[in-house]
């Protein structure tokens, strides 16, 4: 079986693992205060080109939109976050069982406007009754959506602008954020999102490390006791190094970005067979997730060699499905894939 329903198939990269090795035997500190933590920091914020953000390594998505989440939000305050936004259907309840509703706004493409964000809170805001409700304390992106759509510049400019405007933290959920980066035609950078987010995360466990995620905070407010709420939602690894070495190699040299490219490569080389047999799509992606509508027979056929996600039923006979690639999928996967489409 070859398999392409999620990015996180394979383990990690060769050359963490061989940096694993490497470094096996040296004695560090814990809790992530040891020196390949602290290089890999460094590295994170010169390349976000924020000296002084603060840096934080978790282990997982789910835990990291948790963790980042509880800490910004105060007791009344709920996030505002896209219908399709992986807190909202991803995440078992999450969010919710720290005692704060997810606000959900419609989306189709998973992404949100800056229209959507200030129309939802300045609709709180003018409710007479608005004590009664919940109140938007934050908004929750996340950059690829679940959709598999990015984020321009200029849309993230205007979501920023809002959200400051109205004092409400902007989060991404950048669990795919190199397969953002590696995207067709996209005009954001680390330094871009830095300079327009107050806290978003640098995904490895998506993009080549075997576990870990990079939360960056560049609000200063934000950055207080964050280290108390990882320790609560146990986001605070005891061999924390093996998150810092990881990152540390992710990002030397260009790796993290080579990888990501490789992954929307071979994803747009998908794209294109189907589009060459006349199958439409759910959505426009320009990242490692593609979602051609297959008839049954179709996703029969390619069952029996393939994996792949059945994602939305489009009609009785239509189901849009899911094509994932990673940073380690093979160029003969592809081509096998390519020529048994129909």
């Amino acid at each position: 079986m070859i398999r392409f329903e999620c990015d996180y198939a394979e383990g990690a990269h060769p050359l963490i693992l061989k940096r694993m090795a490497e470094t096996n035997l040296e004695q560090t500190t814990g809790y992530g205060e040891d020196a390949f933590c602290a290089n890999a920091r460094n590295i994170i914020r010169r390349l976000c080109g924020k000296e002084t953000a603060d840096v934080h390594f978790l282990m997982g998505g789910t835990q990291t939109n948790k963790t980042v989440i509880a800490s910004v939000l105060r007791p009344h305050q709920g996030v505002l976050s896209a219908t399709t936004g992986h807190i909202n259907v991803h995440e078992t309840g999450a969010i919710e069982a720290t005692g704060h509703k997810i606000l959900a706004l419609p989306s189709e493409n998973g992404k949100l406007t800056a229209l959507q964000v200030e129309q939802a809170f300045l609709e709180h805001c003018n409710d007479a009754n608005h004590e009664h409700a919940v109140q938007p304390g934050m908004v929750y992106i996340s950059h690829p959506s679940e959709c598999g759509t990015v984020y321009s510049r200029q849309e993230l400019q205007a979501l920023s602008d809002v959200c400051r405007r109205h004092r409400l933290p902007l989060f991404m959920d950048g669990a795919r954020l190199g397969y953002g980066l590696a995207a067709e035609n996209n005009d954001l950078s680390l330094s871009d999102i830095a300079d327009l987010c107050d806290v978003f995360y640098i995904g490895g466990t998506k993009v080549g490390a075997l576990f870990g995620e990079a939360v960056v905070i560049t609000d200063d407010v934000l950055k207080k006791d964050f280290r108390y709420v990882m320790k609560q939602n146990g986001g605070i690894l005891a061999k924390g190094r093996l998150l810092g070495i990881q990152f540390e190699t992710l990002f030397s040299e260009g790796l993290y970005f080579e990888i990501a490219h490789h992954a929307v490569q071979m994803s747009l080389q998908i794209r294109d067979a189907f589009c060459a047999k006349g199958i439409t799509f759910m959505c426009e992606s320009p990242t490692n997730q593609q979602f051609p509508i297959l008839t049954e027979e179709q996703i029969a056929r390619l069952s029996e060699k393939y994996a792949f996600e059945h994602w939305k039923k489009i009609d009785a006979t239509h189901t849009a499905v899911r094509f994932c690639t990673s940073w380690a999928t093979r160029q003969d996967d592809v081509l096998s894939l390519i020529g048994d489409i129909w």
